[in-house]
């Protein structure tokens, strides 16, 4: 099964919502329909630029995804300041990540609240984008495909295997978010094979091969393309890079 490229851009709290316009512009202006054709572009903003965003690609019809990053699991109640997935679903979302790195050590974010945004996510007709990896200290002690595993299992528990094939992952290893550094693609293949081998087990041969499995960790237009070679990276979750519009344009266009 042919797998398409999947590039999403992280903005994190980064932009206001005229500043987001202008950034969306100045990459659709750089990218061209070949390159949607090859992958499909996400950008995931923060929660002010949702509406705004929209708008603007359905106004001047571009082919972007867009994402959030965050959702509740409830579909309404008294949750000051949060937002719920079929809040989400309205603005036209596509994507959500769960699970982040950040949100985890941050924000308390554990497996079991993962696997109940990913369901929240799933129930109002989105894609969760699910992400795990490891901490320096978990690598260095040797326990980085125990880590990863366990999140993976925690997050997928209990749904069906139609529903398995239908997330997104993204093995996002802490110590390279924001610090400069990356695994090596021979590595980071190696795990995101080990997480392809997780899905494929808990959901079966068409739910492994159909699922599309991310790289995030410090990706940028010189390491992209190395990382995609691999066979089970399909594609990056980019952080700071995307808030650069030439330099987010160059990630999406790692082939060239």
């Amino acid at each position: 099964m042919a797998r398409k490229s999947l590039i999403i851009g992280n903005w994190k709290m980064n932009l206001t919502h005229l500043e987001a316009i202008a950034v969306t512009q100045r990459l659709w202006y750089r990218l061209n329909p070949a390159d949607f054709d090859r992958a499909d572009v996400v950008i995931a903003p923060p929660f002010t630029c949702l509406r705004t965003i929209q708008t603007l690609i359905m106004a001047d019809r571009m082919p972007f995804g867009l994402g959030a990053q965050h959702v509740h699991w409830e579909r309404e109640g008294a949750f000051t300041g949060e937002v719920s997935a079929g809040m989400l679903a309205k603005l036209d979302v596509g994507y959500v990540i769960v699970g982040h790195s950040e949100r985890r050590a941050m924000f308390g974010e554990t497996d079991e609240l993962a696997r109940k945004r990913v369901r929240a996510v799933l129930s109002a007709g989105m894609t969760p984008v699910v992400c795990v990896g490891e901490t320096l200290s978990e690598r260095e002690s040797g326990e980085t495909e125990m880590v990863v595993t366990t999140q993976l299992r925690g997050a997928l528990r209990r749904l069906t295997a139609e529903q398995r094939a239908s997330v997104v992952v993204a093995y996002e290893p802490v110590w390279a978010i924001g610090t400069g550094r990356h695994a090596l693609p021979d590595d980071a293949g190696g795990v995101c094979e080990l997480l392809r081998n997780t899905v494929l087990a808990m959901g079966g041969p068409e739910a492994g091969e159909a699922v599309r499995i991310l790289y995030g960790g410090s990706v940028n237009p010189g390491n992209i393309a190395a990382f995609i070679a691999k066979t089970h990276i399909d594609g990056a979750l980019v952080g700071g890079a995307s808030l650069d519009p030439d330099t987010f344009a160059a990630v999406v266009r790692y082939w060239m």
